[in-house]
């Protein structure tokens, strides 16, 4: 075999300057650079000047029967061949392949020129099937056995650049091959005679490199070979990693290589084209064979000349979209800087890094931050590939791909949030998908808060897809054909397999969010047998909130929902009768998660349907379970104060009360730590007790009076907790408790008869009130007489104040 790895025999002819030299004798043996859009021209010219009659790739050979759709005018590259194991679909292997990859080009060459192109590595059935053994795109398996891991695996580039002097093997390689300057009449295969050479020095040097798999895939590879010359004889060109050009180059026998392949395991695998990103492309992204700049590449090899001109202009339009002033003569300053560093730097052209210095030294004014920007953005990339429908995909697939586009929802590389007004029936159907989806486990979307509104109407998504979402479908089509039937057998499964109270009511609501109509009976007989037989109130209290929640989305999505509220109901009566005994006797530890609890039930409370039991209704039964807690000495003190809290919230107790509360809990006789637990249970988290110390004077008074007089040895003891409480309140509010304190308590004796709101100051100022009637009448739309006539002044801020 004659390959480009040897120098051409001495009696050619040689070639006129201006003239292509004659291509040396085939096989042709093209060693590329996964991803380099300088392997990607090379192989280019290589192939216009060769014209072989077939061009074998380094890749899977099932996928033989996908490479016409190369030539589909949807097929835009970043794409990948995705190979998993039919009855598995969680093992699978990506082969990617972008505009600028040596494969793709050789590919899209071969289908133009209409001669026979195939893959050649070894089959995705053995490589699935071997569990270490992975394609050079994949990151290395975690269940790789101790004695089969190497000891070093080589970086051949690496190994290369640090022989030539360089300790950064991405500039030997744009020095040397990306910067060429494919000069016509060049010579097409002088880089693959001058790497081939460079690669059989390091094979003979470092032997399979610690890539000992890599010796059964290049006996597959010259199998292949060998069957390719007896077809098409010497006129054949094979595009292949250049670390393997050595060993297909190599002379061994028939039945050595197939010693080495004997006995190999074996799956049924399937294959299809996905998309594929450049942001997964990168190194950092755990693909095994990646690139650090794969959007640098791109441009290289889409730009038809004046590279660094035209980088520039990109990133002085990405920094002008974020309001950077970056102008005409900073792009020509930059052009100019970036020439300046590669030619001090003794380098033929300017390469990333010196683009990089001259945009962060002239558009970015030295700092880094707009400068990760275009990192993010230009340097990386967020391009998304596309393949055609008739790209063989798993029903589940289609049906999902059929969705996307009916509600206009394209899938994106780049993050975006998307807003949905559930009232509207293409963003209710929108939220539908996405909730199916999650609970499919294919994490397109992420619920995120929603901005400007928190009403039941409206759901915020943060959506981004990933290549690996492409497996998750897969994986996903074993419980349906669609998307719908596929949720619906995977919540009823759930539902049988769920032993935990609480992990059934979120299913309740997820499969009520996803409007899953004949999964939802199955989850109600699960819920309300495990419902039946689970005693623990803290079980009980942890799954009230979500059926609560799930009642209330029912009323907005029109959910038929009595069977739910019938549970929801069981269960609140069951947290009211056994939450009292439940809060006795807790470590401090215990009576914060009961806290939570706690503040959950109540909110549900207050979200489930309201209902006549006889003379109390459920929410009075709650109301009294309260009062119980705050006024039982053997709650733990946090729980007590919460109790006290939420009740002064719902108005079921007034002012007095919880000064009468707060004075006992704060009593000399009480020690200082249940003290200031009691405190922290009345004032902390999210309860907005910053703001009721801030316009109640009284109880202000009554903390502050405690504190002053809690014991110097008590204290050290205490001030953990009270700064984890006040800690929590807005800098505004402690301001504000900080001034207050410092004037002096309020009085705590009964209000005068003129007096305000707590907080206050009495009397009213009527002429303030009137300046500002005609603003209030303008935004109410309330004229000065008739039935929108508001209230005389004096009345209605008397009303408020009282």
């Amino acid at each position: 075999m004659t390959a480009l790895t040897s120098a051409a025999p001495d009696t050619a002819a040689p070639a006129a300057t201006d003239a292509v030299p004659a291509a040396p004798p085939g096989p042709w043996l093209l060693g590329v650079r996964h991803h380099g859009p300088g392997s990607a021209r090379a192989v280019r010219a290589a192939l216009e000047a060769a014209r072989p009659r077939a061009v074998l790739i380094e890749g899977p050979p099932e996928a033989d029967g996908l490479l016409a759709l190369a030539a589909d005018p949807d097929m835009r590259p970043p794409v990948a061949l995705l190979a998993h194991v039919v009855d598995d679909p969680r093992r699978a292997s990506f082969w990617p392949m972008a505009e600028f990859s040596p494969e793709w080009v050789a590919l899209r060459w071969a289908l133009d020129a209409g001669v026979e192109v195939r893959f050649i590595d070894l089959p995705a059935a053995h490589s699935l099937a071997a569990g270490d053994e992975r394609p050079e795109n994949q990151p290395e398996a975690e269940g790789d056995a101790p004695d089969e891991r190497p000891a070093l695996r080589i970086d051949p580039i690496g190994v290369l650049a640090e022989t030539a002097g360089y300790d950064d093997p991405e500039a030997w390689w744009e020095d040397v091959v990306e910067h060429r300057d494919g000069t016509p009449g060049a010579d097409p295969y002088g880089p693959f005679t001058v790497l081939g050479e460079a690669m059989t020095a390091l094979r003979e040097a470092y032997g399979d490199g610690g890539h000992a798999r890599d010796l059964i895939r290049e006996a597959y590879m010259r199998q292949q070979l060998r069957a390719a010359r007896r077809e098409f004889g010497d006129d054949i060109a094979v595009v292949c990693g250049a670390w393997h050009v050595p060993a297909l180059a190599e002379k061994t026998t028939v039945a050595a290589d197939r010693a080495l392949l004997k006995g190999l395991p074996k799956v049924k695998a399937e294959l299809t084209w996905v998309p594929w990103t450049h942001r997964r492309l990168a190194r950092h992204s755990g693909y095994g064979a990646g690139i650090d700049s794969p959007g640098w590449y791109g441009h290289l090899f889409g730009a038809p000349d004046r590279p660094v001109e035209r980088w520039m202009t990109k990133v002085a339009g990405l920094l002008r979209e974020e309001d950077r002033q970056v102008s005409s003569a900073h792009v020509i300053e930059a052009v100019r800087l970036a020439g300046t560093l590669a030619a001090m730097r003794g380098r033929p052209l300017p390469g990333l890094t010196e683009t990089t210095d001259a945009v962060r030294a002239v558009m970015c004014e030295g700092s880094d931050v707009p400068l990760a920007l275009v990192q993010d953005r230009l340097v990386v990339g967020d391009v998304l590939g596309e393949v055609p429908d008739a790209a063989p995909a798993v029903p589940l697939q289609r049906d999902l791909t059929r969705a996307q586009r009916s509600l206009r929802l394209k899938p994106e590389a780049l993050e975006r949030e998307l807003e949905l007004d559930l009232r509207k029936e293409t963003d209710a159907a929108r939220s539908r998908l996405l909730h199916r989806l999650s609970l499919l486990g294919i994490g397109w979307g992420e619920r995120s808060a929603s901005r400007g509104s928190t009403g039941t109407f409206r759901e915020s998504w943060r959506l981004r897809w990933e290549p690996e979402l492409s497996v998750r479908v897969a994986e996903a089509g074993v419980w349906g054909t669609t998307v719908l039937a596929a949720a619906t057998a995977r919540a009823e499964s759930e539902a049988a397999g769920a032993t935990v109270l609480g992990e059934i009511t979120a299913l309740a609501e997820r499969c009520l969010l996803a409007e899953l109509s004949d999964a939802l009976p199955v989850v109600m007989r699960a819920l309300a047998d495990r419902a039946a037989l689970d005693t623990d109130v803290a079980h009980l209290a942890q799954a009230l909130p979500a059926l609560a929640r799930t009642l209330r989305y029912g009323d907005v999505r029109g959910t038929e929902t009595a069977a739910l509220g019938e549970v929801a109901t069981g269960l609140a009566e069951r947290i009211c009768v056994g939450l009292p005994p439940a809060c006795t006797g807790l470590d401090a530890d215990g009576a914060t998660e009961m806290r939570r609890r706690i503040d959950d039930v109540h909110t549900a409370m207050a979200l489930l349907p309201e209902a006549p039991e006889g003379p109390t209704t459920l929410r009075d039964r709650w109301a009294s379970v309260l009062t119980r807690l705050a006024g039982r000495d053997t709650v733990a003190g946090e729980i007590r104060g919460r109790a006290v809290r939420l009740l002064l919230d719902d108005g079921r107790l007034d002012d007095t009360g919880a000064e009468r509360h707060m004075g006992l809990a704060l009593s000399v006789g009480t020690p200082p730590g249940d003290a200031a637990a009691w405190i922290e249970g009345f004032v902390g988290g999210a309860s907005g007790g910053g703001m009721l110390l801030v316009h109640d004077e009284r109880l202000l008074a009554l903390v502050d009076t405690w504190l002053t007089g809690v014991p110097a040895d008590a204290f050290t003891d205490v001030l953990p907790l009270l700064r984890r409480t006040f800690s929590a309140y807005e800098p505004g509010v402690r301001r504000t408790l900080g001034e207050l304190v410092r004037r002096g308590p309020g009085t705590t004796g009964p209000a005068p008869a003129d007096a305000g709101a707590p907080g206050f100051g009495a009397g009213l100022d009527e002429e303030r009130a009137a300046a500002v009637e005609p603003l209030l009448r303008l935004l109410l739309g309330a004229s000065t007489h008739g039935p929108g006539a508001l209230p005389e002044p004096s009345d209605h801020l008397t009303g408020v104040g009282k």
